[in-house]
């Protein structure tokens, strides 16, 4: 297994379970603002999505002679065109997580197809003023892993803060 697939599956059961774990608690408590960034821990799940969609759809250009991997990333569900305003109700995070795992399917699916060589391929960026304007996929992969778990780990925290059980962050052997 490539590395690229081993990471996205990592994340994958990641947002896996952290989207069980806040499924088992009310929609109050998921909504209520706990101070991170994002505000609700729904909020974070929400912006785990955004991040995985977002990063997936820069690397289409680059990889458009891997018809496999543009096809994972064309399976990504779509945005909405405009969020909902305020806290989510049920239904809406329902739908939330429903498009996470199918970002997350798009995600291992695209990391399945690559090959070696697509690691090196250049990815157009307009970040750092634009200097470089370009980086190696295998760059932004590797930027997608550490939002993701970045995220993950401010839900954590505020888990490990309200005593609910998440230890869920380990890479087991089955991502090998």
């Amino acid at each position: 297994m490539n590395e690229a697939l081993m990471y996205a599956k990592y994340n994958q059961a990641g947002n896996r379970a952290i989207y069980a774990i806040l499924n088992g608690m009310s929609n109050d408590e998921r909504e209520k603002d706990r101070g991170s960034y994002y505000g609700s821990l729904s909020s974070l799940v929400s912006h785990l999505f955004g991040g995985t969609y977002f990063f997936i759809g820069m690397f289409k250009t680059a990889l458009a002679g891997n018809a496999a991997a543009v096809q994972a990333i064309d399976s990504r569900p779509h945005m909405p065109d405009s969020p909902p305003e305020g806290p989510l109700n049920e239904a809406q995070w329902q739908k939330l997580g429903e498009m996470l795992e199918a970002a997350d399917a798009a995600y291992v699916a695209m990391a399945g197809a690559l090959s070696e060589t697509d690691l090196s391929l250049p990815v157009k960026i307009d970040w750092y003023g634009g200097n470089p304007g370009e980086v190696p996929l295998s760059f932004l992969l590797s930027q997608l892993v550490v939002h993701n778990t970045h995220h993950r780990g401010q839900i954590s925290q505020i888990l490990d803060s309200l005593k609910i059980d998440n230890d869920y962050s380990g890479i087991d052997l089955a991502f090998m």
